[in-house]
């Protein structure tokens, strides 16, 4: 981890200080991350690759942002207790905590190990658990700071193929919902992101490539950009404490739900 101290600043009692985003791939995450720190914080990318979140941390300062890099396993509750004391101990009060990481996997139930579901349940649901506690220990002696969850539509509707995904992120909206209802009235606001939709990604691309369908050619806006997600992420944790979302569900004009 190489992490420097950020000072903080504040206006109207919304201070623009520190955003974590555990999971900060090159999707939503790079996506949020590049949010944040737009809107002044100093982001800190936590991937589990090292090597990925410090490809991504230059990029951010070259845009004008301020960002460092730090890697962990989030499925380990003593990696994330150290990467938390780091951060609050060597960078600043955490303001804003992204809990980004997930695993969406589509198997049959025969092909579906317990390994993997165990797998799947760990980074979807238990590292979620683990980042809302350390949240809570050190947002709440501060009487605020913001937790957000990104979740999916497996985390309200489980469709075949993805009893490993959906029971992980039905399990993550329970973790949501306990840590609103225990750290709100703390001051800390809790929301969970339910993204409905396919997001343009290069994932995405691929995987519509295989169908025949090339997403250039998709009629404008359906498909979710990771930018326009990112910019509900930076709302929610700026909401005035007297009209908090909890749960917000994002998806195209076009999408069927």
């Amino acid at each position: 981890m190489k992490l420097r101290r950020v000072e903080h600043v504040w206006s109207k009692g919304i201070s623009v200080g520190t955003a974590v985003i555990l999971g900060a791939g090159d999707g939503i995450g790079g996506a949020i991350a590049r949010r944040f720190s737009e809107g002044g914080d100093h982001v800190v990318i936590v991937r589990r690759d090292l090597n990925k979140a410090n490809d991504m941390a230059p990029q951010i300062t070259a845009a004008g942002g301020s960002a460092s890099a730090a890697n962990t396993d989030v499925r380990e509750p003593e990696a994330v207790e150290a990467l938390f004391r780091s951060i609050e101990d060597t960078t600043g009060p955490i303001d804003t905590c992204v809990y980004n990481a997930g695993a969406n996997t589509n198997k049959p139930l025969l092909e579906t190990t317990p390994k993997l579901f165990r797998q799947v349940w760990e980074l979807a649901c238990f590292g979620g658990f683990l980042a809302a506690r350390e949240c809570a220990r050190h947002m709440v002696p501060r009487g605020r700071g913001s937790l957000l969850f990104t979740s999916a539509t497996s985390g309200v509707v489980a469709r075949t193929g993805y009893a490993a995904f959906a029971s992980a992120k039905f399990g993550l909206r329970a973790v949501a919902q306990a840590s609103a209802r225990e750290l709100g009235p703390a001051g800390v606001h809790v929301a969970h992101v339910i993204i409905d939709c396919a997001v343009s990604t290069d994932a995405i691309r691929e995987r519509f490539a295989k169908r025949g369908i090339d997403i250039d050619d998709m009629a404008p806006d359906t498909l979710a950009q990771p930018e326009s997600i990112a910019e509900q992420y930076w709302m929610l944790s700026r909401q005035p404490r007297d009209a908090w979302t909890h749960e917000l569900d994002l998806r195209p004009y076009a999408e069927k739900w």
